[in-house]
């Protein structure tokens, strides 16, 4: 296990060794496994969703299906798959035993009621007596709950929003946050309505609402359940850009601490969230693809780099970037960017981004025997053929635009 004094973390009231918490979902479905995450050395854990005793939770086989690449790296992850299975007693006395056995790390209850709102009152009430350091309210889960009028038909309601967690508020005596859906045209006005219900903190995001994909011979839909299938949630490095913008604006909109969730697998993935306004970090589709011992390496490269950049905390980051998200019409027009060649042996002559950019761009790249010539005159500067260089032979250079 990996430890430093770098980074411990605030999350509002709370104190985490690390930013790292294992997310509501798989790796957290049994006491026994939060455990093991704890023992791994994750600074806290979010309990797969508890629901109500009287409320029928029946998974479906099969209920992922993945996007991966040649090497089998994970880039897109989809499931169906619903909350918790396990009676609520079980996880009152689990919650018990892991506050026993983890007195250090902190343990979030999700937790989700029916459409009447004093069950999850009753809910709230039984976890945070049981011992939860925190309570998570699940408002924003896209298949499945949304057809019982819970999950994401609630997160998509700010009025709903709002008169929910000021419900449960009543009754809490430990921190709720609220998980936003990201399955909305904006987030702000969610995570407004949140605020106005006094919670004490956001968590965002969800899964993306998808249809994966189709077997092409076949014409069955996937995951295939008997030739069936239905919509689901997307997860995974894919959806990683739009957790940061949904973060970065409801950082803008509320002055309430985050837990950033969507796509993190690396420290580096972490950083970025931190930039944008999150506190701490939830991971979930990543432990699913590689275990509970990622969280080493993250946290060893977290501490690395808060080190390289002399900060003492991971709160040091909190929001620093935020300042450089503006609106479209403010972005400098003076400055343009043109392709250089930065090392021409290391050119592979392989014609990409001559393609790119005669097909998708301004037809200022060719391709001769001595290698590539830029013609600057044709060139806009869109980056295109940048990005398409697989050597790193093209970079870019900056330049002022004396007149337009």
């Amino acid at each position: 296990m990996y430890d430093s004094p770098l980074l411990k973390t605030t999350l509002g009231s709370l104190t985490l060794e690390n930013p790292f918490i294992l997310s509501s979902g798989p790796p957290t479905s049994t006491g026994k496994m939060i455990r093991r995450g704890l023992k791994a050395g994750w600074g806290g854990a979010v309990i797969k969703t508890i629901t109500p005793d009287d409320m029928p939770i029946r998974d479906v086989s099969p209920r992922f299906t993945t996007w991966k690449g040649e090497c089998n790296e994970l880039f897109g992850f989809e499931n169906i798959e619903l909350l918790s299975k396990h009676s609520l007693s079980y996880w009152i006395e689990e919650i018990r035993a892991i506050k026993s056995e983890y007195p250090d790390q902190i343990l979030i209850a999700s937790i989700m009621g029916s459409p009447d709102p004093a069950t999850w009152q009753d809910l709230a009430e039984d976890v945070q007596n049981a011992g939860c350091d925190a309570i998570e309210l699940n408002v924003s889960c896209p298949h499945g709950m949304p057809e019982a009028g819970v999950g994401s038909v609630i997160g998509q309601n700010p009025r709903m929003v709002q008169d929910l967690t000021q419900m449960v508020i009543k009754v809490a005596d430990v921190p709720v946050y609220v998980k936003l859906t990201p399955n909305i045209t904006d987030i702000s006005p969610v995570a407004l309505a949140a605020a106005l219900g006094k919670a004490d903190g956001i968590s965002a995001i969800n899964t993306v609402g998808c249809m994966f994909g189709l077997d092409i011979e076949t014409f069955e839909p996937l995951p295939n359940v008997d030739g069936y299938s239905t919509y689901g949630g997307y997860s995974g490095p894919a959806i990683r850009p739009i957790g940061l913008k949904m973060v970065s604006q409801i950082a803008k909109t509320v002055p309430l601490p985050i837990m950033g969730i969507g796509g993190i697998s690396r420290w580096q993935d972490a950083v970025e969230y931190l930039l944008l306004g999150a506190s701490a970090l939830q991971v979930c589709t990543a432990v699913m693809w590689n275990g509970y011992g990622i969280v080493r390496r993250m946290k060893k490269g977290l501490a690395s780099y808060l080190e390289r950049k002399e900060y003492s905390s991971p709160d040091e980051l909190r929001g620093l970037s935020l300042e450089r998200l503006t609106s479209h019409q403010s972005l400098d027009r003076k400055i343009r960017i043109h392709p250089v060649i930065s090392n021409p042996g290391s050119c592979i002559r392989c014609g990409r981004c001559v393609v790119a950019c005669r097909d998708g761009g301004y037809q200022a790249l060719e391709l001769k025997n001595d290698g590539i010539t830029i013609n600057t005159d044709f060139c806009d500067g869109c980056g295109l053929c940048i990005q398409i260089c697989s050597t790193g032979t093209l970079k870019q250079k900056s330049y002022l635009v004396v007149s337009d």
